[in-house]
């Protein structure tokens, strides 16, 4: 008989026995009354904590709060009938419930140290399950028959032989080699993030770097640890690159694209940009994309390809002061000087208006109905948009003209009408 078979046999039959209902049925006793006590604790406990270490130790106290409790319990279950029977399967849920507790706990920890996500807080569960299936058939000891089982089952790439057990070994051993290196990547982004001596885009691109080394690393550490060589990832090698040239072409443009933003610093998180028919702030630069946050609050994600191979302007590129132009009329007769300071006091009453460069009045033309003025004022917060400023400025405008007498000019017309001669007084023709 196949020792794998022979052994799920013999635990069949342990737990079918009368003993092995009582302990199963105090090891479900006890996992019940865990459950109902660790419920009835966290039901006690605000559910409003701020984000932070309390937090944390709030979330570390649900998730071994009922296996704890379940394995007292069980504890007291097993020093009661030791004294009347064979208590092996309680000896065996007791380490089984030890390292499910250590390794949930361990996993909610590790999450909190990478970058937060919907993804890896979906998969918190996932990934502790799979390694407490591993802890238990090595507690059981049925792991040595499973990895029998697996190896049977193989097939063949080149020279190299592939089996059902390598492939799973290799996925668990990517997935842990990952997510030990994305754990260190993360601590050195949080202190190379905490450098204020360094500009914001150096950061973020060597922080990028480190994220996509760690990755690499894993990968090239984890494959031969279950026994992959390397160079069969060769075979692969001319179809990736054919598909980089041609469907992941923008891709991987991008990719390239964002590190050249990053290093080169053209633009900054921060920035007052305008390219293609955006305008706005940039709120993000990300590996493939850009965020420019316009200045009526929505967002757009621009590929990075966009910044590299068109024209971008940077209105604060070396300066983040910018110009605010405010055209307005007067009608003919309004004294010039006199409206230059009156316009320039309004200007630099505004709490926006910066005093150097101090506000201009130019006389753009001589219009049909009136002169055209224009206010320049220079502000250095252009990302908080201008549409409120020039309201603000027109009003303050408005009544100051209307307790100035000045008037604004209105479209007008002048019409002049003939005179018709009648027939009777024409002259006489010759």
């Amino acid at each position: 008989m196949n020792p794998l078979v022979a052994d799920l046999d013999r635990l069949a039959a342990l737990m079918t026995s009368r003993a092995g209902l009582i302990q199963l049925a105090v090891i479900a006793l006890g996992l019940l009354l865990g459950w109902a006590l660790s419920r009835q604790a966290r039901s006690r406990l605000p559910g409003d904590i701020p984000a932070g270490s309390l937090k944390v130790v709030a979330g570390s106290f649900h998730r071994v709060a009922s296996p704890l409790l379940a394995l007292g319990f069980i504890w007291l279950g097993h020093i009661l009938l030791a004294k009347v029977m064979n208590v092996a399967l309680i000896k065996l849920a007791i380490p089984l419930l030890v390292s499910f507790t250590v390794i949930r706990l361990l996993v909610y920890l590790v999450r909190h140290l990478l970058t937060p996500s919907t993804l890896l807080k979906a998969s918190e569960r996932i990934i502790a399950y799979t390694m407490w299936a591993f802890a238990a058939l090595y507690i059981t000891g049925l792991l040595p028959e499973v990895e029998t089982a697996l190896s049977d089952v193989s097939f063949s790439v080149g020279k190299q032989k592939i089996t059902l057990l390598m492939i799973l070994t290799g996925l668990v051993t990517v997935l842990l080699t990952l997510l030990i290196a994305m754990t260190i990547s993360r601590i050195a982004e949080r202190r190379i993030m905490a450098q204020e001596g360094v500009s914001l885009s150096l950061r973020l691109a060597v922080t990028k770097g480190l994220q996509a080394l760690a990755v690499l690393l894993a990968i090239l550490i984890a494959l031969p640890l279950v026994g992959i060589d390397l160079t069969v990832l060769s075979v692969f090698g001319g179809a990736i690159g054919v598909g980089l040239a041609f469907g992941l072409q923008k891709v991987a443009s991008n990719y390239v694209s964002g590190f050249i933003i990053l290093l080169e610093r053209a633009i900054r998180v921060g920035d007052l940009v305008s390219v293609d028919s955006r305008h706005g702030v940039i709120t993000g630069i990300h590996a493939r994309y850009t965020v420019i946050r316009s200045l009526d609050g929505t967002e757009a994600l621009l590929p990075n390809e966009m910044f590299i191979t068109q024209a971008v302007v940077n209105h604060t590129f070396s300066d983040p002061t910018s110009s605010v132009k405010i055209p307005i009329s007067v009608a003919y007769g309004a004294d010039v000087d006199r409206l230059e300071a009156l316009l320039t006091e309004i200007a630099l009453d505004h709490p926006r208006v910066i005093k150097d460069p101090a506000p201009a009045v130019l006389v753009r033309a001589l219009g049909d109905n009136g002169m055209d003025l224009e206010l320049t004022v220079w502000i250095q917060d252009a990302d908080q948009g201008v549409g409120a400023l020039r309201s603000d400025l027109l009003r303050r405008v408005l009544k100051c003209f209307a307790a100035e007498g000045i008037e604004i000019p209105f479209p007008q017309w002048e019409i002049r009408r003939a005179r018709l001669q009648s027939p009777a007084s024409a002259p006489p023709q010759a």
